[in-house]
Protein backbone atom coordinates (compact mmCIF):
# COMPACT_ATOMS: atom_id res chain seq x y z
CA UNK A 1 0.00 0.00 0.00
CA UNK A 2 1.06 3.57 -0.47
CA UNK A 3 1.16 6.24 2.26
CA UNK A 4 -2.32 7.52 1.46
CA UNK A 5 -3.66 3.96 1.51
CA UNK A 6 -2.27 3.34 4.99
CA UNK A 7 -3.74 6.59 6.21
CA UNK A 8 -7.19 6.22 4.66
CA UNK A 9 -7.92 2.50 5.03
CA UNK A 10 -10.63 1.66 7.54
CA UNK A 11 -9.14 -0.04 10.60
CA UNK A 12 -9.71 -3.79 10.20
CA UNK A 13 -11.71 -4.14 13.43
CA UNK A 14 -14.16 -1.48 12.20
CA UNK A 15 -14.35 -2.96 8.68
CA UNK A 16 -15.28 -6.33 10.21
CA UNK A 17 -18.09 -4.64 12.17
CA UNK A 18 -19.39 -3.10 8.94
CA UNK A 19 -19.26 -6.44 7.16
CA UNK A 20 -21.25 -8.21 9.87
CA UNK A 21 -24.25 -6.05 8.89
CA UNK A 22 -24.14 -7.32 5.32
CA UNK A 23 -23.91 -11.10 5.47
CA UNK A 24 -25.19 -12.88 2.37
CA UNK A 25 -25.67 -9.65 0.42
CA UNK A 26 -24.30 -8.04 -2.71
CA UNK A 27 -22.39 -5.00 -1.44
CA UNK A 28 -21.28 -2.06 -3.53
CA UNK A 29 -18.20 -0.36 -2.05
CA UNK A 30 -18.33 3.01 -3.82
CA UNK A 31 -14.96 4.47 -2.81
CA UNK A 32 -12.95 1.27 -2.34
CA UNK A 33 -9.45 2.69 -2.02
CA UNK A 34 -6.98 -0.11 -1.29
CA UNK A 35 -9.78 -2.55 -0.48
CA UNK A 36 -9.93 -2.71 3.33
CA UNK A 37 -13.71 -2.77 3.54
CA UNK A 38 -14.25 -4.73 0.31
CA UNK A 39 -12.03 -7.52 1.68
CA UNK A 40 -14.03 -7.78 4.90
CA UNK A 41 -17.34 -7.70 3.02
CA UNK A 42 -16.07 -10.46 0.72
CA UNK A 43 -15.10 -12.59 3.71
CA UNK A 44 -18.74 -12.54 4.89
CA UNK A 45 -20.83 -11.77 1.82
CA UNK A 46 -21.54 -13.49 -1.44
CA UNK A 47 -20.41 -10.72 -3.75
CA UNK A 48 -18.74 -7.29 -3.64
CA UNK A 49 -18.49 -4.66 -6.34
CA UNK A 50 -15.54 -2.42 -5.42
CA UNK A 51 -15.36 0.89 -7.28
CA UNK A 52 -12.30 3.14 -7.19
CA UNK A 53 -11.36 5.96 -9.55
CA UNK A 54 -7.58 5.57 -9.05
CA UNK A 55 -6.23 2.58 -11.06
CA UNK A 56 -3.14 2.33 -8.83
CA UNK A 57 -5.37 1.94 -5.76
CA UNK A 58 -7.34 -0.76 -7.59
CA UNK A 59 -4.09 -2.65 -8.30
CA UNK A 60 -3.23 -2.43 -4.58
CA UNK A 61 -6.76 -3.55 -3.63
CA UNK A 62 -6.54 -6.57 -5.94
CA UNK A 63 -3.19 -7.52 -4.39
CA UNK A 64 -4.62 -7.10 -0.88
CA UNK A 65 -7.66 -9.24 -1.76
CA UNK A 66 -5.31 -11.99 -3.00
CA UNK A 67 -3.40 -11.87 0.29
CA UNK A 68 -6.70 -12.39 2.17
CA UNK A 69 -7.84 -15.06 -0.31
CA UNK A 70 -11.08 -13.30 -1.27
CA UNK A 71 -10.26 -12.01 -4.77
CA UNK A 72 -12.84 -14.33 -6.37
CA UNK A 73 -15.65 -12.61 -4.43
CA UNK A 74 -14.83 -9.06 -5.51
CA UNK A 75 -15.38 -7.39 -8.87
CA UNK A 76 -13.00 -4.44 -9.00
CA UNK A 77 -14.01 -1.56 -11.24
CA UNK A 78 -11.82 1.41 -12.11
CA UNK A 79 -14.33 4.20 -12.48
CA UNK A 80 -16.30 7.11 -11.12
CA UNK A 81 -19.07 6.01 -8.76
CA UNK A 82 -21.34 8.87 -9.88
CA UNK A 83 -21.12 7.83 -13.52
CA UNK A 84 -21.61 4.15 -12.68
CA UNK A 85 -24.38 4.53 -10.07
CA UNK A 86 -27.36 4.50 -12.48
CA UNK A 87 -26.35 1.04 -13.75
CA UNK A 88 -25.46 -0.53 -10.38
CA UNK A 89 -27.57 -3.13 -8.55
CA UNK A 90 -26.92 -4.32 -5.02
CA UNK A 91 -28.40 -5.07 -1.61
CA UNK A 92 -26.18 -2.68 0.38
CA UNK A 93 -24.20 0.41 -0.60
CA UNK A 94 -21.12 1.19 1.47
CA UNK A 95 -19.89 4.78 1.46
CA UNK A 96 -16.55 5.84 2.87
CA UNK A 97 -15.87 8.88 0.70
CA UNK A 98 -12.62 10.83 1.03
CA UNK A 99 -12.60 13.06 4.09
CA UNK A 100 -10.17 15.55 2.57
CA UNK A 101 -6.96 14.20 4.06
CA UNK A 102 -5.52 14.57 7.57
CA UNK A 103 -6.73 18.17 7.87
CA UNK A 104 -10.27 16.94 8.72
CA UNK A 105 -9.04 16.49 12.33
CA UNK A 106 -8.62 20.24 12.77
CA UNK A 107 -12.21 21.06 11.84
CA UNK A 108 -14.33 21.47 14.97
CA UNK A 109 -17.50 20.12 13.33
CA UNK A 110 -17.01 18.24 10.05
CA UNK A 111 -19.97 19.07 7.80
CA UNK A 112 -21.19 16.93 4.93
CA UNK A 113 -20.19 19.56 2.37
CA UNK A 114 -16.51 18.83 3.21
CA UNK A 115 -16.69 15.28 1.81
CA UNK A 116 -15.07 14.60 -1.56
CA UNK A 117 -15.57 14.37 -4.53
CA UNK A 118 -19.10 15.75 -3.89
CA UNK A 119 -20.94 16.77 -0.76
CA UNK A 120 -22.48 14.14 1.50
CA UNK A 121 -26.03 14.85 0.34
CA UNK A 122 -25.16 14.21 -3.33
CA UNK A 123 -23.20 11.08 -2.40
CA UNK A 124 -26.10 9.76 -0.30
CA UNK A 125 -28.68 10.47 -3.00
CA UNK A 126 -26.61 8.62 -5.62
CA UNK A 127 -26.40 5.63 -3.27
CA UNK A 128 -30.10 5.83 -2.44
CA UNK A 129 -30.96 5.42 -6.12
CA UNK A 130 -29.42 1.93 -5.83
CA UNK A 131 -30.85 0.79 -2.47
CA UNK A 132 -32.12 2.27 0.82
CA UNK A 133 -29.68 -0.01 2.67
CA UNK A 134 -26.68 2.25 3.09
CA UNK A 135 -23.70 2.28 5.42
CA UNK A 136 -21.62 5.47 5.71
CA UNK A 137 -18.24 5.61 7.47
CA UNK A 138 -17.50 9.21 8.43
CA UNK A 139 -15.01 11.26 10.46
CA UNK A 140 -15.30 11.16 14.24
CA UNK A 141 -16.06 14.91 14.30
CA UNK A 142 -18.91 14.74 11.76
CA UNK A 143 -21.98 16.89 12.41
CA UNK A 144 -24.40 14.20 13.64
CA UNK A 145 -27.46 16.39 13.13
CA UNK A 146 -26.63 16.71 9.43
CA UNK A 147 -26.03 12.99 9.17
CA UNK A 148 -29.35 12.19 10.82
CA UNK A 149 -31.10 14.52 8.35
CA UNK A 150 -30.05 12.23 5.51
CA UNK A 151 -32.75 9.73 6.49
CA UNK A 152 -35.37 12.34 5.57
CA UNK A 153 -34.22 12.30 1.94
CA UNK A 154 -36.32 9.18 1.49
CA UNK A 155 -40.07 8.76 1.52
CA UNK A 156 -40.94 7.21 3.87
CA UNK A 157 -37.96 8.27 6.00
CA UNK A 158 -35.29 5.60 6.44
CA UNK A 159 -34.41 3.96 9.70
CA UNK A 160 -31.06 5.19 11.00
CA UNK A 161 -28.52 4.02 13.56
CA UNK A 162 -25.39 5.94 14.51
CA UNK A 163 -22.42 4.06 15.95
CA UNK A 164 -19.15 5.46 17.28
CA UNK A 165 -16.16 3.32 16.27
CA UNK A 166 -13.29 2.86 18.71
CA UNK A 167 -9.95 1.12 18.33
CA UNK A 168 -8.00 0.68 21.58
CA UNK A 169 -10.22 3.25 23.36
CA UNK A 170 -9.61 5.88 20.64
CA UNK A 171 -12.57 7.19 18.65
CA UNK A 172 -11.65 6.57 14.99
CA UNK A 173 -14.87 7.35 13.16
CA UNK A 174 -18.65 7.23 13.08
CA UNK A 175 -20.66 4.66 11.15
CA UNK A 176 -24.20 5.46 10.12
CA UNK A 177 -26.49 2.59 9.14
CA UNK A 178 -29.59 3.38 7.06
CA UNK A 179 -32.58 1.29 6.00
CA UNK A 180 -32.26 -2.45 6.53
CA UNK A 181 -28.71 -2.14 7.88
CA UNK A 182 -29.96 -0.13 10.90
CA UNK A 183 -30.85 -2.03 14.06
CA UNK A 184 -34.31 -0.46 14.37
CA UNK A 185 -34.18 3.25 15.15
CA UNK A 186 -36.66 5.44 13.32
CA UNK A 187 -35.49 8.61 11.61
CA UNK A 188 -34.98 11.32 14.18
CA UNK A 189 -35.08 9.06 17.22
CA UNK A 190 -31.57 7.61 17.50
Amino acid sequence: MDEQGWYSVTPEKIAITHAKRCENATVIDCFAGVGGNAIQFASMCYHVVAIEIDPLKVDMAINNAKIYGVEDYIDFIVGDFFQLAPSLKGDVVFLSPPWGGPSYKWVKKFTLDLLKPKDGYAIFQAAQAITPNIIMFLPRNVDLLQVEELCWLSSPPLQVEIEENYVRSNLKGVTVYFGGTAASSQCGSS
